[in-house]
């Protein structure tokens, strides 16, 4: 265990300069539903906006699932204002039926991206902590994913970012606490028809019992899976040295080169013959 564990503030702008690498300027709508997990993400954007030089608007998406849904926004939208955040919200229709879960989400995701783009911002943060990314690791086992799979919630995703990534559900309650931030509980996370709420409930606490560290390795497993999910996709990452050696290679002050590159390609500059 950690024996003095750094704040959700510490974890959160370590997350953001380092990984996510948020450009100086940006704009970031901030996915909030009212839960603790996305109160305690906008509580702590709103903090590191000005030291980072960032900007963040909040949104919330009512997916017409639950008449105490538009309560918790309201209280979103109540602490939003109170901590001089611009606030807005979009009601979506999900039926009920077979896997609401995912369908809610697709649906979500849609909303907060329209939204992104009314208020012109450049990305999209949600809560997602280490916990969470852990569960989703062994969903994700459990219904027979590959190694690219397994690569789930990384920091930085396209236009999606993850800023409590490195951070433990018991860091995100422990800020709420300390900073006085008020939330809303959804029952339905509560609901043991959902896998993901055996798997939190259930699963990881055994795990927990047999190595306190296995949220971590989970988490470390998504980190070194990566790569794979990347190339899955034709992305390739380019190490540290490869990009040095490219550089010096365009500069032109080397007349021959050889540059190995992720994915089998190779860069050469040869010096022509006279």
């Amino acid at each position: 265990m950690r024996s003095h564990p750094p704040t959700l503030l510490k974890l959160a702008e370590r997350c953001l300069r380092d990984e996510i690498r948020l450009e100086r300027g940006a704009r970031v709508l901030v996915a909030v539903s009212g839960g603790p997990d996305s109160m305690a993400l906008l509580d702590a954007l709103a903090a590191l906006q000005a030291p980072l030089h960032f900007a963040i608007v909040a949104h919330g998406v009512d997916h017409g699932l639950r008449a105490a849904a538009a309560g918790e926004l309201d209280l979103a939208e109540a602490q939003a204002k109170k901590i001089g955040v611009p606030f807005a919200r979009t009601k979506v229709d999900v039926e009920p039926g077979g896997d609401l879960q995912a369908r809610a989400r697709k649906a979500r995701h849609a909303a907060l991206d329209a939204a992104r783009k009314r208020a012109r911002a450049d990305f999209v943060a949600t809560a997602h902590h280490m916990d969470d990314r852990a569960e989703t690791v062994l969903m994700r086992i459990l219904r027979g994913a590959g190694a690219s799979g397994l690569a789930v919630l990384p920091p930085r995703d396209e236009r999606l970012i993850r800023p409590l990534i490195r951070a433990r559900r018991a860091d995100v309650l422990l800020h709420l606490e300390r900073h006085d931030v008020p939330f809303a509980r959804d029952p339905s996370n509560e609901e043991v028809r959902f896998l993901r709420t055996r798997v939190r409930r259930e699963v990881l606490p055994l795990l927990e019992s047999l190595d306190p560290s296995i949220v971590a390795h989970l988490s470390a497993l998504a980190d070194d899976l990566a790569p794979a999910r990347e190339e899955a996709a034709g992305l390739y990452r380019i190490p540290r040295a490869a990009r040095v050696a490219l550089a010096a290679l365009a500069s032109g002050k080397r007349p021959r080169a050889t540059v190995l590159l992720p994915g089998g390609l190779v860069v050469r500059r040869e010096k022509k013959k006279a």
